[in-house]
């Protein structure tokens, strides 16, 4: 049930109108003057307030002051002479949902609250969502207690309440997307859409139709006017997922929304501005891409203007039992079923593995195991992960090299394919892959060319 505060100096206006406003369903409290309706709000929240314009003391216009200062939202309906309606306009300047002349028709008075009170409906379910996707993507969140983690949590909260472009990287499966919406859930724009586009899904044609909207007929296949995602996220927020795929052409004319913030849809001449954060994210080594000539340098720099590094999870191993406790709860929860128990053999393997995939490959294998185990507990052979060599064991190099090959062959042929895997784990970043390898990042570019793997 909904509740109304009426205000209002005379009291055969107050019994008149409780009455009314009773029959319809809600919970009416009354005040004869702004200082009683002050003492009410001070215990209570009411859903919405009707107050008398004029009254002896503070007027209706005072209390319409201090309502907005308790919440700028809530709904003021104002009731004024039909001689004062000029002080009713004045009050609509001031936040009043609307006004009311007496003396005043009961339909017309109950459809204006009705529709008031639909409109703070929506209100309140909106911030509901709001506080659900800030406690959901807060980066209180993003799970771990490592150094590492703590600092992109840090940084967060340094930089969600500014305007700043965020230029997100890391490699695959490290939460990225994670980053950008808890960015998103702690700025000014929560209340606003975050719209997300992967760059490397689309092909250039249709990346700039979906990022800048088009006009009817300026394609093949434009049979009517489409908005882009720079316009759907106006006020909020844009995620710019694998902004290193990005074709030239596009990257020209996402450089010059960065600086000016406008833009024609493909096929049009009409300006069209807009007030949107970029979050940009990569798991390329963009520097490294604009070395190459790939990336535009300009772009960069209108990107990087905050950097946050996401660490891979072979850096962040003490945070495992948290991530893993974590995924276990959820998918069991999911599932209906008992929270599954890891058994130490499980959780070493666990520990000992690289994690090419970092957390998505993470989640993936509990998800599986949550599925696939039938006891209490996950044992390791439930797991996806091939078992350590055992030390001492016997191995003959006949089991994996060709007979026949030459020593540099062999060598050759096993740098190779250490190179390729080690390009794989880690999303094709070469930096990365080096480390992985133990070697500098010069060697790892010469071997690359050498073996024609550029």
């Amino acid at each position: 049930m909904e509740t109304l505060l009426v205000v209002d100096d005379e009291k055969n206006y107050l019994l008149v109108l409780k009455e009314l406003l009773v029959e319809e369903g809600y919970e009416v409290l009354t005040a004869q003057s702004v200082q009683g309706a002050l003492e009410i709000l001070a215990e209570t929240d009411p859903d919405l307030v009707l107050t008398d314009m004029k009254m002896p003391g503070m007027s209706g216009l005072e209390l319409l002051e201090r309502v907005k200062q308790k919440d700028p939202q809530m709904p003021v309906i104002m009731m004024t002479a039909f001689g004062t309606v000029e002080k009713a306009v004045e009050a609509m300047r001031k936040g009043a949902y609307d006004y009311i002349t007496k003396p005043f028709d009961n339909e017309i008075l109950k459809k204006t609250v009705a529709t008031a009170l639909t409109l703070w409906r929506v209100i309140k379910e909106n911030r509901f969502l709001s506080e659900e996707l800030q406690a959901k993507f807060g980066p209180s969140d993003l799970i771990g207690k490592s150094r590492a983690i703590q600092q992109v949590r840090e940084l967060i909260q340094k930089v969600a309440a500014t305007k700043a472009t965020v230029l997100v990287t890391g490699e695959s499966g490290t939460g990225k997307e994670l980053v950008a919406r808890a960015l998103h859930a702690q700025s000014p724009r929560r209340d606003k859409p975050m719209i997300s586009v992967n760059c490397s899904a689309l092909a250039e044609t249709l990346l700039e139709s979906e990022l800048f909207g088009h006009e009817r007929g300026s394609f093949t296949g434009a049979t009517s006017q489409r908005k882009g995602r720079f316009e759907i996220a106006d006020g909020g927020t844009l995620f710019l997922d694998e902004v290193g795929e990005m074709a030239p052409a596009v990257q020209v004319t996402l450089l010059r929304v960065l600086q000016n913030r406008e833009f024609e849809r493909v096929g049009g001449n009409k300006t069209i501005k807009v007030d949107v954060r970029v979050i940009a994210a990569s798991n390329r080594d963009l520097k490294e891409e604009v070395a190459r000539g790939t990336f535009r340098e300009d772009l960069y720099y209108r990107l990087n203007v905050v950097h946050v590094e996401v660490p891979p999870l072979r850096e962040r191993r003490e945070d495992l039992p948290l991530l893993i406790r974590y995924f276990l709860e959820k998918f069991a929860k999911e599932l209906n079923k008992e929270t599954p128990a890891l058994s130490p053999e499980a959780m070493t393997a666990l520990r000992d593995y690289p994690w090419p995939g970092n957390i998505r490959e993470l989640e993936n294998m509990l998800e599986r195991a949550v599925i696939l185990s039938s006891g209490s507990s996950i044992q390791v052979e439930d797991l996806p992960i091939q078992p350590k060599p055992v030390p001492g064991a016997e191995w003959s190099p006949d089991q994996v090299i060709p007979p026949g090959l030459k020593l540099n062959e062999v060598l050759e042929m096993v740098e190779k394919k250490m190179i390729v895997d080690a390009l794989a784990k880690t999303g094709h970043v070469q930096s990365h892959a080096a480390d992985l390898l133990g070697i500098e990042k010069n060697l790892f570019k010469y071997k690359m060319r050498k073996f024609g793997l550029t």
